[in-house]
């Protein structure tokens, strides 16, 4: 008897208590909604500026990459601009008017690459050639040629920058690295092709004139090669 009476007084407790409760848990989660809510307002707004942030390096970096081969483009337009000749110690005033005669470039020696920078090169290809991961390779190549200048492989990795830029397609930045090839590093072996895409990419701009001058300077500077045979049949149909 004692027992029921215990457990019917414990249920009216509660019974009294539960109004208040209820109020306090819907409280409760009254601020925990809202709390959650600001919280995701809050994510969205970073998820926001984090894209914007995002977009904005990307821009930088298009931007970055055409002032780079635009600077390079330059360097090599002042390059190959003509120098006034100086005669020589004691030449007389009738030899001093000759223009001195034309000299072949030398070949040079190209700084072999190490164990390290061919792994690095050899990657890049894999991701043009198997992935076609083209905008990652670009951003590599990049890298690579800030990394490693003036070595065998930063000729390749010129070459292949004007080639993934001509698969995009992009053939203004494809004329652009096929030029610093075939300006600046005219006795390199990948020259010969560099002139051949450079030709194939005017003609795709509907440069046609420049074309032909393309694939007749292959003929003529790289008569041997697998590039002035490409040349040859291109001049041929057109």
């Amino acid at each position: 008897m004692a027992a029921m009476v215990l457990s019917l007084s414990g249920t009216a407790v509660a019974q009294s208590s539960g109004p208040a409760s209820q109020a306090g848990g819907n409280q409760s989660n009254a601020e925990l909604f809202f709390m959650l809510e600001q919280l995701q307002r809050e994510m969205r707004q970073l998820r926001g500026e984090l894209e914007e942030q995002r977009n904005e390096l990307d821009r930088l970096t298009r931007q970055s990459r055409e002032r780079y081969i635009d600077l390079d483009q330059r360097l090599l337009d002042l390059s190959s601009q003509p120098r006034p000749a100086q005669p020589a110690a004691g030449a007389s005033a009738a030899t001093t008017g000759r223009q001195a005669p034309l000299v072949a470039p030398v070949t040079r020696d190209y700084r072999p690459p190490g164990q390290q920078e061919r792994a690095k090169y050899d990657e890049i290809i894999r991701l043009i050639r198997e992935q076609r991961a083209y905008d990652e390779a670009i951003d590599r190549l990049y890298a690579f040629i800030g990394e490693y200048p003036e070595g065998d492989l930063t000729v390749n990795a010129y070459y292949w920058l004007g080639e993934v830029y001509l698969v995009k397609p992009q053939l203004e930045q494809a004329k652009q690295a096929f030029t610093i090839v075939t300006t600046r590093f005219a006795d390199h072996r990948k020259a010969p092709d560099a002139v051949f895409k450079l030709g194939m990419t005017h003609d795709r701009m509907g440069e046609k004139t420049a074309a032909r001058e393309r694939m007749q300077q292959v003929v003529n500077q790289y008569a041997d090669s697998d590039a002035a045979r490409l040349a040859k049949d291109y001049l041929q149909r057109n």
